[in-house]
């Protein structure tokens, strides 16, 4: 948990403020003890946390392993040693539960290994070349116009375009050099978490939707009611200075260049979280 909290780049004080916004609650000081070992989180302040960070789409994976450890107490899983009550221990993900004096330590291990096996989905060497940095050790979001840029191509941009499977305007990529005057701004809404506007003299000021649903589920559609549109959690992707970074919806997945393609107007869609380079996009102030 603590991990997973460390990757969200979130404050507890913004964790709670989350689970309020999605009508659950996660105190501060609780959610304190819990990361401090002492106390074994319950169910539902569990999956509030899991939600908060991001990883809602693996709460269950998460509540198994949580009431896995808290079954190890359980005659049936961890079997007894007749003779000298020594607990010989339950699995949880292939790793033996402990005795309660260390159990917090071993649902930490075992979660930890199961559900966050590297620093960033999209930060192995696989989708970047060089894993991912802390968040605190590269140079903050450029401010003011940026660039964001596919990770595959070359001189291309994540601008506005048509979709063959939807009638209206979606993010696709095209040639950087054409985007002017669509300007792209990142709107701060706390920790890492941004809305993407665009604004364009003609048609002004759109945020960027993950549709679900209908024919253009998964595609990112500029809205002009910007308090209607998608978080994104941005997330390097990259080494320091690399200024490489995933773009995540929570509880939906991260943003991807369908089926990796590097060619002029291919879509912008949302994908399960994986660590590939069509996940991967590089922001850049824009000239």
């Amino acid at each position: 948990m603590r991990e997973l909290k460390e990757r969200a780049g979130l404050t507890y004080r913004q964790l709670e403020e989350r689970a309020t916004e999605h009508g659950e609650v996660l105190p501060r000081s609780t959610l304190a003890d819990v990361l401090r070992g002492r106390t074994l989180p319950r169910p539902e302040l569990l999956a509030a946390f899991v939600r908060a960070c991001g990883d809602g789409e693996r709460a269950a994976q998460w509540l198994a392993a949580r009431d896995s450890l808290a079954r190890g107490g359980t005659a049936e899983e961890r079997g007894a040693d007749s003779k000298r009550g020594v607990r010989l221990g339950a699995r949880v993900f292939g790793v033996p539960v402990l005795p309660a004096s260390v159990a917090l330590v071993a649902l930490l291990a075992a979660i930890v290994w199961a559900l966050v096996p590297s620093r960033d989905d999209g930060g192995s060497k696989g989708a970047g070349g060089g894993g991912l940095a802390a968040a605190d050790a590269r140079p903050p979001l450029p401010q003011g116009r940026v660039q964001i840029r596919p990770a595959l191509t070359d001189g291309l941009c994540l601008t506005d375009g048509h979709s063959s499977r939807y009638e209206s305007l979606v993010a696709v990529q095209r040639p950087c050099d054409e985007v002017a005057p669509q300007e792209t701004t990142l709107v701060p809404l706390g920790g890492n978490t941004f809305r993407i506007r665009w604004y364009h003299p003609d048609h002004g000021p759109g945020c960027l939707k993950a549709l679900a649903g209908g024919p253009g589920s998964g595609l990112l559609e500029p809205w002009d009611d910007c308090g209607k549109t998608t978080p994104f959690r941005i997330a390097p992707a990259g080494p320091d200075e690399s200024r490489r970074y995933s773009l995540r919806i929570d509880g939906r997945g991260c943003v991807a260049i369908r089926d990796a393609d590097t060619s002029e107007g291919a879509e912008a869609v949302v994908e399960p979280c994986r660590p590939k380079d069509s996940q991967v996009f590089v922001i850049r102030s824009a000239p």
